[in-house]
């Protein structure tokens, strides 16, 4: 007499989640509790089929997304959709196990194909203006200590001053950092080859020790606000892209820079197996997979250095490539305008999404934020402006009612 919801529940909650972390817990509880019980719990367990299970990959594919419709359309990602089969596969192939079902009936199910994300690796000249735009920005050592190492988001927020030898130039990478539920979380590093040591050029650890003498914290990168805490990851994300857009830049995600460090790595010369070890991969067939066509490149450019080298014939368009040097950029710096006290402030999301945020302080002394989006600067200004009008309007009504409430009592 068992449902699916009920069985899903108590595999979660009994025997997946107490080995999770915290934002991996996060992930399986959206699809479980917010996908999977709500189309598919009141299902008995031993009744289910993979029809229903593919007409709910089906329905999710189509209209199953619960936020942001509007932005990002009805339908949820094929990543999302294969998630959701993920977990289900796990969850009844326990309960096969348990003898609860005769048969998994997930297996054999069609999904979307599975598609990597593609990367965006900034050119030589974007990297310059990237850093040049940082040092104005206050972000400098940060992001170049991201473009040097190729640290994960989450292990660069994380770093202590404890962790780098400035003798000798060697980084330890024992925890990350994550927001999880509004809060942030420190942790150990994901997997054991995560946990590793990194050596800084002396030029970076130069850089790195000139600005020790700045920070008065014990992190290397604290909050603006608490010295004893480390940046939030989103403030980070957002100063990314207000700078990638004042650099004139294209817009690429954090993570990009771990790939711009690895593909910078492999193009001057580090193996797979060393690389593997320093972005702290577990294996060097998953390095190998995801730079497979930087690799491709390196050999085709390896077999015209042998063919010129056989045949003792260079081009002149191939001898000038090879004699060319990166020229210093003549980008200025764009200094900023502060925006006016009142007027909230507006983020690019991605290419396709930007946000307004307003955050007063209300009458209970406490800040109340809150956010509009559209796909447009323009269009988010104007939402933004509109939205700060309502506020208003109701922080001054909330001022009012407990100006009357204090005078009766």
């Amino acid at each position: 007499g068992m449902t699916l919801g009920q069985w899903l529940d108590h595999w979660y909650q009994s025997c997946k989640k107490p080995n999770l972390r915290p934002n991996t817990q996060m992930s399986y509880e959206q699809r479980i509790y917010n996908y999977i019980i709500p189309a598919l719990g009141d299902t008995p367990l031993d009744k289910l089929t993979q029809n229903d299970l593919q007409q709910f990959y089906t329905d999710l594919k189509q209209n199953g997304r619960i936020k942001n419709v509007g932005h990002y359309g009805s339908g949820l990602s094929d990543q999302t959709v294969r998630g959701c089969h993920t977990t289900l596969r796990s969850a009844l192939e326990m309960a096969v196990s348990k003898k609860l079902i005769s048969r998994n009936p997930a297996d054999g199910c069609r999904l979307p194909p599975a598609k990597p994300r593609e990367m965006q690796v900034l050119t030589p000249e974007e990297v310059q203006r990237l850093l040049i735009q940082a040092k104005e920005d206050g972000c400098y050592e940060l992001l170049l200590l991201e473009i040097a190492t190729g640290l994960r988001r989450g292990e660069l927020l994380a770093l202590q001053w404890d962790d780098l030898n400035f003798k000798t130039g060697t980084l330890r990478v024992e925890r990350q950092i994550h927001r999880v539920k509004g809060g942030l979380i420190i942790s150990r590093p994901k997997t054991k080859a995560a946990n590793r040591t990194i050596i800084l050029p002396a030029p970076l650890l130069g850089v790195i020790k000139e600005y020790r003498q700045q920070v008065h914290s014990c992190w290397m990168f604290p909050s603006p606000r608490k010295d004893d805490l480390p940046l939030d990851p989103a403030s980070v994300r957002k100063r990314l892209t207000t700078i990638l857009e004042r650099a004139g830049c294209k817009h690429i995600r954090f993570h990009d820079l771990r790939h711009l460090f690895a593909t910078m790595s492999l193009e001057h010369g580090m193996d797979i197996k060393t690389l593997s070890t320093v972005i702290g991969h577990v294996s060097s067939s998953t390095t190998l997979n995801i730079y497979a066509h930087v690799t491709d490149e390196m050999r085709q450019t390896a077999a015209r250095k042998i063919d010129r080298g056989i045949s003792k014939i260079e081009s002149t368009q191939e001898a000038k490539t090879t004699a060319r040097k990166l020229t210093p950029s003549a980008f200025q710096p764009y200094k900023g305008k502060r925006r006016k006290p009142g007027t909230g402030c507006v983020t690019q999301i991605n290419d396709y999404l930007w946000e307004g945020r307003y955050s007063p302080v209300w009458p209970d002394g406490k800040k109340h934020p809150r956010n509009v989006y559209a796909k447009t600067r323009e269009d988010c200004e104007q939402l933004l402006a509109e939205m700060i009008l309502q506020m208003k309007a109701e922080i001054a009504a909330e001022k009012e009612r407990l100006k009357v409430s204090f005078g009766a009592s």
